[in-house]
């Protein structure tokens, strides 16, 4: 029997291809950002343990602050949910292309742990809150599909897996080596801009 009651999606695409290309992109960039950014700061801050240990803190931090924020829209329907998600990508791409925030205050003396999470916070914490979310959300948002495998999307976790390692080893085996820091900075930005687009890709495929 047909289900009269079922919302017809905007968009007829193949679903898996799509939200395993939104997923795996979406960790590349999430664990591409770290080291890239790292790289940017290090002739400003050293790489001393306790800048890597605050480094690590914020990223830990703003990727719990986004899986909350995805855990809570995640009880909206998917298309405002779309909505709401676009506009946090469209505010962090404001920041773009990512740097180090020139207008933050330079270091004072003393412990300089809170000015470098503030600086963190201010130079890439928008679109690190935009990505951490996506993988959390694109899942919630197959489960929600009439794929055959939403309720065990395992192939999704894979890709955000393959994703992730895939981030962390390309920056010092082909990024680092082959790109100036401006056409990463670049590249990373371009980056962020095709992943707005998929996501907005899977919102209308699925709500």
């Amino acid at each position: 029997m047909t289900d009269i009651t079922a919302r017809p999606t905007l968009l007829a695409v193949p679903l898996r291809p799509l939200f395993i290309a939104t997923i795996l992109l979406g960790s590349f960039l999430l664990f591409l950002i770290q080291p890239m950014f790292g790289r940017l700061v290090l002739p400003v801050l050293g790489g001393s343990p306790q800048v890597w240990n605050t480094a690590m803190l914020f990223y830990q931090a703003a990727l719990l602050a986004g899986y909350l924020y995805a855990h809570a829209l995640s009880r909206l329907a998917v298309r405002r949910q779309l909505l709401i998600h676009l506009g946090v990508f469209a505010a962090a791409a404001l920041t773009l292309p990512i740097g180090i925030a020139r207008w933050y205050p330079a270091a004072a003396a003393g412990n300089p742990t809170l000015w470098l999470i503030g600086l963190l916070a201010m130079s890439i914490g928008p679109v690190f809150f935009a990505v951490s979310a996506q993988a959390p959300l694109m899942q919630a948002w197959f489960a929600r599909s009439g794929d055959r495998d939403a309720a065990n999307p395992y192939f999704l976790y894979a890709a955000s897996n393959v994703g992730s390692f895939g981030g962390l080893i390309a920056y010092p085996f082909l990024v680092e080596p082959n790109f100036r820091l401006g056409e990463q900075s670049w590249g990373w930005s371009l980056g962020f801009v095709a992943l707005a687009a998929l996501v907005a890709l899977c919102g209308l495929a699925v709500g």
